[in-house]
């Protein structure tokens, strides 16, 4: 035997080969430094498929004692640090086979009956992603209770709603932080949806066709907390879909973690001033003194792009893969690894910071004062008393053309003045005027009232606690 055939023969697969492989391509090929993240996994799944092979009659008893005991002491190596991932064993599962048969010797290589690779990655990444999304829907929940606290502190505290980031109408502070916990509710239920093709169990597919060994696929299911097998062996190994489905979740949560930056960013600057955010979560200038930077929500904002960039990656990898596996596939887990760990860092310090928010009252009732933002509310006064809307909506814009001349916000017209556009306008007309009359007018379900923001907190803690 030549040395290049020595070289190879250390390779699981290497029985075919006669040279060895390329020492770039080796390292080019290899997924060791990434995968090995999926170790956890990797060893639960071969224990899982060690007893069905034990139970089906592929294993004694003896043998798969012996696996699951080899098993547990990987585990424990690769926890203590001790183990040695080696890039010439290529991937996780052949550095946790190899090790396992130095362990127990040839019954160590019987572990791999049955399956292939590729069922097993699949397998594998079911099972880590079924884990890390469990933790970021709690975070989720986690940030959305901080959201309930503060909104239920500012449920009455009035600040300028926005269209085209123009006063439009007063609204609650509460009630915009509400609209973000509404935000939050469907990205949990994406998620929780995904989790359903999630949890179904490739192992046993083998490498695309099935095993003509007696597996009892439910069996080992069951034993990994599946709902149920997969259908199709060739789907089975060459379906990425969930990974997708997960990582177009994770761009919405990110996109609306982007827009409660942007709004944050905004409301911080001096030239809003609505709220502050604890010193904690923010940093200062190198030569600007009196800077003080919303790094997180900024950070935030940036790595959406990120999140969206590696939805992008999967769908680009996937869209010409014929059946069944392909070496491509290796490609799946660093844009998905990144998702995860993006997801739960962004979720993480928007959960620890948004409870801590300061809201400047006066600065918010200041800014909801300009611009004419009780405007609508005349206009509605005025189709109350009869007026077509359409030409209440003229009556209002002379209101407005002539408190912006006379530099007066539409409550401190006088009723002379208000008049002047239309005889139905009456001393009552102040009631609705004034900002707490807007909001307050606008008591029904979804409304911005403070008595309906407060009903909103109570229904959203209920589905929290449910």
């Amino acid at each position: 035997m030549t040395k290049n055939q020595q070289d190879t023969k250390h390779k699981p697969w290497g029985g075919r080969f006669s040279e060895a492989t390329d020492a770039f391509v080796e390292a080019f090929t290899a997924s060791v430094e990434f995968d090995k993240r999926l170790y956890k996994q990797d060893i639960a799944g071969s224990m899982a498929h060690a007893q069905m092979l034990e139970k089906v009659g592929v294993l004694t008893k003896e043998e798969s004692r012996q696996i699951q005991d080899g098993l547990n002491q990987v585990a424990s190596e690769i926890e203590s640090g001790q183990f040695n991932w080696s890039v010439s064993l290529e991937d996780v599962h052949m550095n946790v086979e190899s090790r396992l048969t130095e362990i127990i010797g040839a019954t160590g290589k019987k572990l791999h009956t049955g399956r292939s690779r590729n069922d097993q990655v699949a397998t594998d990444l079911r099972l880590y992603l079924r884990e890390e999304l469990d933790q970021i829907a709690a975070e989720i929940r986690r940030l959305q209770a901080g959201l309930l606290d503060l909104a239920e502190r500012e449920a009455a505290t009035i600040m300028p709603g926005f269209t085209h980031l123009q006063t439009a109408q007063p609204v609650t502070f509460g009630h915009h932080l509400m609209a973000w916990f509404e935000m939050l509710e469907r990205d949990f239920s994406r998620l929780q949806d995904c989790r359903k093709r999630i949890n179904v169990m490739p192992l046993g597919a083998a490498a695309l066709a099935g095993t003509t060994y007696p597996i009892d696929r439910e069996y080992s299911a069951t034993l990994l907390g599946f709902d149920k097998p997969t259908a199709n062996s060739l789907d089975s190994v060459s379906d990425r879909d969930f990974a997708i489905e997960f990582c177009a979740a994770g761009s919405l949560i990110m996109t609306h973690l982007s827009r409660f930056s942007e709004e944050l960013v905004l409301w911080t600057s001096a030239q809003f001033g609505f709220i502050q955010l604890p010193d904690r979560f923010c940093t200062g200038s190198s030569i600007m003194p009196q800077k003080k930077n919303p790094d997180v929500p900024e950070l935030v904002r940036g790595k959406t792009g990120r999140v969206n960039g590696h939805l992008i990656s999967l769908l680009t990898l996937m869209k010409a893969q014929p059946l069944a596996y392909n070496k491509d596939n290796q490609e799946d887990k660093e844009p998905l690894f990144d998702t995860i760990d993006t997801l739960k860092g962004c979720l993480r310090a928007y959960a620890d910071m948004v409870p801590a928010i300061v809201a400047n009252h006066e600065q918010m009732r200041e800014a909801a004062m300009r611009g004419y933002s009780t405007a609508t509310d005349l206009a509605d006064y005025a189709v109350r008393k009869g007026v077509p809307f359409r030409d209440a909506h003229e009556i209002v814009g002379k209101a407005v053309a002539f408190g912006i001349e006379t530099n007066k916000d539409l409550s401190e017209l006088s009723l002379e003045e208000l008049q002047q556009f239309s005889a139905i306008i009456e001393q009552d007309v102040f009631d609705i005027l004034t900002l707490e009359g807007s909001v307050s007018a606008r008591d029904h379900l979804g409304g911005t009232a403070p008595n309906q923001v407060r009903a909103a907190i109570k229904q959203a803690r209920q589905i929290l606690n449910g």
